[in-house]
């Protein structure tokens, strides 16, 4: 921006004017304003009628009997294995791609996460891959519904009840997903929800576990709130507890962002299809690839997630695009590789070939609500300069 001494004026300009794109950012309006005003106004911060009326409409959107509130996915994750009785020794089949926080879940409980690898069209884990890894050890089956997208749950299921296993669904990615017009989430014995920033509805920070299962819900109404007797009563604990409480804000907001949920996920549907428009000459010139839908599934879109083709450098696409203000990350990482992983269970490189393919050209661009299709154009036009210039 210097030249012989003087500022480049114009490329100054361009700086200032250059529109920047993050990954993601929570659509609040004042619904959730009103809501965290009243509470506040209240008193009442921590085990009030928001977190029951909350925990009440999420079991009916839903379709469950039970939800019990807590403060992230991952405590939901933990409080499921541990109501189950997941213990040492025990082994527990998940996908090798997904957040951590799903095989650290396993691990919580001393228990052995057993990876089998995912399907190349929708991510999620493969059943006849999960059938392969099934041994006398084997206590639960733990399927990951990879951004906003279900896994296949009927041969799960039946897998499942084949070998009397426990199904715990991870759904933090995927609220208002569907599998053949079912919820995910409605399938297993339980399953966890995430309401972090970036997903498709928040709380700030938040999770839920949902059952229709009476004693998995006391269990993990009682392990949240420092395994406090059934009857509540104060410093009556009968059982080792954990501090996993959701408080009143978050269910105040929990409850605005879920009346209004389906018009959100209606617009990041909308948001997808643009980006589905704007990539598909892309696509043609072998680029990149579009995420794809399972005929059975109804996606809700946490992300959007393309694939580059494997001549062009996927980390140097990313670095190119954040000049130009446009984010974009390598969702996901395949966790079998993540140094821990490695160091205590021997993972290599080719242990989980499909996974391990996705991870190395998967490119999740910008996707929120408040992004216009004159955006997405303008983003997916960048791109294509971009890839181009990286082959």
């Amino acid at each position: 921006m210097i030249l012989k001494g003087k500022v480049d004026i114009l490329a100054l300009q361009s700086l200032i004017q250059m529109k920047k794109y993050p990954m993601a950012k929570p659509y609040m309006g004042r619904e959730e304003e009103r809501a965290v005003i009243e509470v506040l106004r209240s008193g009442t911060l921590s085990l009030g009628p928001k977190l029951a009326g909350f925990e009440k409409e999420f079991a009916k959107f839903i379709g469950t009997r039970y939800a019990c509130a807590v403060d992230n996915g991952t405590a939901a994750l933990h409080l499921i294995l541990l109501s189950l009785g997941i213990q040492k020794e025990d082994e527990v089949i998940t996908s090798p791609f997904s957040f951590i926080s799903s095989a650290n879940a396993v691990l919580y409980h001393g228990a052995k996460p057993v990876f089998a690898d995912v399907d190349p069209v929708t991510f999620n884990i493969d059943p006849k891959e999960v059938e392969k890894k099934i041994t006398k050890k084997t206590k639960a089956i733990l399927p990951v519904h990879i951004f906003g997208q279900s896994a296949d749950m009927d041969p799960i299921m039946k897998l499942a009840k084949k070998h009397k296993l426990f199904v715990v669904e991870d759904a933090c990615e995927s609220l208002a997903a569907c599998y053949k017009g079912r919820h995910v989430g409605t399938e297993g014995h339980a399953a966890a929800f995430s309401f972090y920033p970036n997903k498709q509805m928040t709380t700030g920070e938040g999770g839920v576990v949902v059952t229709n299962d009476k004693k998995i819900y006391e269990l993990c109404r009682s392990l949240r709130n420092q395994g406090r007797a059934e009857n509540m009563q104060w410093l009556d604990h009968e059982r080792l507890g954990f501090n996993y409480r959701m408080h009143e804000l978050s269910a105040a907001i929990g409850l605005a962002q879920l009346a209004k949920l389906p018009r959100m996920v209606k617009e990041r549907r909308q948001i997808a299809g643009w980006y589905d428009q704007f990539l598909a000459p892309l696509e043609k010139k072998n680029l990149l690839f579009r995420p794809q839908v399972a005929d059975h599934n109804t996606h809700s879109w946490f992300l959007y997630v393309a694939r580059v083709s494997p001549e062009i450098n996927r980390d140097k696409v990313i670095g190119d695009l954040a000049k130009i203000g446009v984010s974009s990350k390598p969702y996901l990482p395949s966790i079998h590789l993540f140094g821990f992983y490695s160091k205590k269970f021997g993972f290599k490189q080719g242990d989980f070939p499909v996974s391990e393919g996705i991870s190395r050209s998967s490119l999740a661009l910008p996707f929120y609500i408040g992004l216009k299709k004159s955006d997405v154009a303008h983003i997916c036009r960048n791109l294509e300069k971009v890839l181009e210039n990286s082959l």
